[in-house]
């Protein structure tokens, strides 16, 4: 890792990893992946398949906890390469807690801004996320948005989102001038950001390329809390380990005059991203 690298995660709240997995690698996962899709669903699955559903994400609805039952996702999920940056990262050698894969196929609706944390609620500190990209990403597949140096603020108090270009209906509000970021990553590049950064992206709007990306989320080792959905924690040997369940609500923050203060309360409850 470079100082580069570890710099950037420091000042922006996110670093790409570029050219972690070698591209034999990620072909056999994106294959891997299309397969267990086209054979149905399966029982971690956040919606069912709807194959002749007008909606893109619908027919390829995006899985989570794969590592619960598929080898090949557990291997990824604590792979050396993604715990060796972690601990560089953050200091600390981290639990792994969730896999997703998001498929974005074409002409599908991207996901507003949010934070990770804010669903996970790793207590002390907060989760650390690593998304490797399987295709060639960029703004008009849609790409990651990250807003640099969001990572230093508390959890944002959400609000509605526009779920005509969001498959997700909550979002954070930005202050005036905060800039969001594309980060167009190869496949095989990983995205590393913490818990609290703003990122979400934009429609794929190609007619004929996927965005595929595999993630998995990880909470900081000091870290003895997270919620309910994220149970067992594992070590990144594999072997679990007992945390308390983390619970919702408390105070969010509000943007007052470019400022943020604690003076919300989450009025959103979800049990999963």
């Amino acid at each position: 890792m470079s100082v580069s690298f570890k710099a950037s995660f420091d000042r922006d709240g996110y670093a790409v990893a570029r050219g972690l997995f070698h591209t034999a690698e990620v072909d056999r996962l994106r294959e891997h992946y299309m397969t267990l899709r086209r054979r149905g669903a399966y029982d971690h699955d956040v919606v069912g398949v709807q194959q002749h559903s007008r909606d893109p994400l619908r027919r390829y609805p995006r899985m989570a906890q794969m590592h619960r039952w598929d080898d090949i996702s557990l291997r990824w999920l604590l792979d050396p390469r993604l715990r060796d940056l972690l601990v560089a990262l953050v200091g600390t050698e981290p639990y792994a807690v969730q896999t997703m894969l998001y498929f974005k196929p074409p002409g599908s609706r991207g996901q507003a801004l949010h934070q990770d944390n804010f669903y996970l609620r790793a207590q002390p500190g907060t989760c650390v996320a690593a998304w490797m990209a399987l295709d060639r990403t960029d703004e008009t597949n849609g790409c990651m948005l990250v807003a640099p140096g969001s990572h230093r603020w508390p959890i944002l108090c959400t609000e509605k989102a526009d779920t005509t270009v969001s498959f997700t209906d909550v979002t954070v509000p930005l202050p005036p001038g905060q800039r969001v970021e594309p980060v167009p990553m190869d496949p095989g590049d990983v995205l590393f950001f913490n818990g609290s950064a703003v990122h979400g992206s934009a429609p794929n709007s190609t007619t004929d390329r996927f965005r595929r990306a595999l993630i998995g989320h990880y909470i900081e080792g000091d870290a003895d809390q997270v919620a309910d959905y994220y149970h067992p924690a594992l070590r990144m040997d594999g072997t679990p380990l007992h945390l308390a369940v983390s619970e919702g609500g408390g105070a969010c923050g509000e943007w007052n005059d470019g400022d943020i203060t604690l003076t919300g309360q989450h009025e959103v409850a979800r049990r999963h991203e």
